[in-house]
């Protein structure tokens, strides 16, 4: 049970589920907020370090099976990326993007010498995975990328460069998606194969807490068994996506809920014109409309959650899940930010710093308008794409 919760939500979870909540929640409070102000001032977080610890309680790919993988369930895998965002949103990126983007590419249509190979070590932390997917001038349109991979002999030859990618300074490993003769394929590719390098981007005011870089590959040769066999086309890499986008639905909750239970704290013990922020109509009107979104978001990530579960969960319905969820986080955000005032912007509280962060969650793994297009398509059968 949290503060914000008015409808009774706990009673929607199994028993197990709120177990892994409660011990996500609890290394959260241990291990990320004594120290994610510092993190995202500094613009630096140690995620090496965070990796393992996530590793050694089985989060990381944790909805996965097999290979070191808890094969926990979507909505225990939701509730963890909640706890998680509810400390910061780079951190729960580093946990999406190690499991449901560079792991489940693997685990989904990799071989089987690339999952044992990278599995167990991504699923311990000892090893961390990016996903290479958009470029510097293809982002919302990956089916124009401009990375290339041709043969030559038995190897594979590799072009081009990727942008805006999360772990990518750190990585051991990226899975990169590359135009062929055939089609767009998918490639394991080693940090250290000579042609690739791996550059910081820095003088972010989002995502501070999470290690951002661009991947540049240069002439990179790797032998055939790189490409992962089972994935063909576009659909493989959007597949992945869809798998990562879940998570988001649950992880920008946390955010908000964090925001949300801030200015709780803050309206009830903040005295103005003799009385609690709290005691004033218009405060209670904003805390009270925040805390209906918030309880509406949630009911939705958990139908999500339970159709994912089932093996019925469609994509367009995770549009509707990010959509949502991540633009009324982003509006709870910024109306928590005028009850604390000046306050609001203060790094002492975590309000401006979700707020900024979720600037970007708005933004990647499918901008809000490409989701709308998707939910249009769903409505009309009409493609607004092209």
């Amino acid at each position: 049970m949290t503060q914000v919760d008015l409808l009774d939500l706990d009673a929607s979870l199994t028993e197990d589920e709120r177990a892994i909540r409660a011990v996500v929640r609890q290394v959260v409070d241990d291990l990320v907020r004594p120290h994610v102000a510092g993190w995202y001032e500094a613009g630096h977080a140690p995620a090496r370090e965070l990796a393992r610890e996530f590793g050694k309680l089985g989060l990381l790919g944790m909805h996965l099976t097999g290979y070191g993988c808890a094969g926990s369930t979507a909505v225990a895998y939701g509730l963890a990326c909640l706890e998680l965002e509810a400390g910061d949103s780079g951190v729960r990126s580093l946990v999406s993007v190690q499991g449901s983007l560079a792991m489940y590419a693997i685990w989904r249509y990799g071989s089987e010498e690339q999952k044992q190979r990278w599995l167990p070590a991504m699923a311990a932390g000892e090893a961390i995975g990016s996903f290479g997917l958009t470029e510097p001038d293809h982002g919302s349109d990956p089916a124009s990328m401009a990375t290339r991979a041709r043969r030559e002999g038995d190897d594979w030859v590799l072009d081009g460069s990727k942008m805006w990618i999360t772990n990518a300074p750190i990585a051991d490993v990226a899975v990169i998606w590359a135009r062929t003769e055939s089609g767009v394929r998918g490639f394991v590719v080693p940090m250290d194969t000579p042609g690739v390098t791996a550059r910081e981007i820095t003088r972010k005011m989002s995502l501070r807490a999470s290690l951002t870089g661009e991947i540049s590959l240069d002439d990179v040769r790797l032998p055939a068994d790189a490409q992962l066999p089972d994935a063909t086309g576009l659909k493989a890499p959007l597949s992945c996506l869809t798998e990562a986008r879940h998570g988001i639905v649950w992880g920008a909750l946390g955010a908000a809920r964090d925001c949300l239970e801030t200015a709780l704290t803050y309206a009830t013990t903040r005295t103005q014109f003799g009385r609690p922020l709290a005691g004033f109509q218009l405060t209670q009107a904003k805390l009270a409309d925040m805390a209906v979104e918030w309880n509406k978001g949630y009911l939705l990530a958990l139908q999500l959650g339970r159709l994912a579960d089932a093996g019925k969960l469609r994509p367009e319905q995770v549009s509707v899940g990010k959509l949502n969820n991540v633009r009324e986080a982003l509006a709870i955000a910024r109306q928590c930010r005028t009850i604390l005032g000046a306050n609001g912007v203060s790094g002492d509280y975590p309000v401006m710093r979700h707020a900024n962060n979720l600037e970007s969650v708005l933004t990647y793994e499918g901008t809000s308008e490409i989701h709308q297009l998707v939910v249009g398509q769903r409505l009309t059968g009409v493609s607004a794409f092209t």
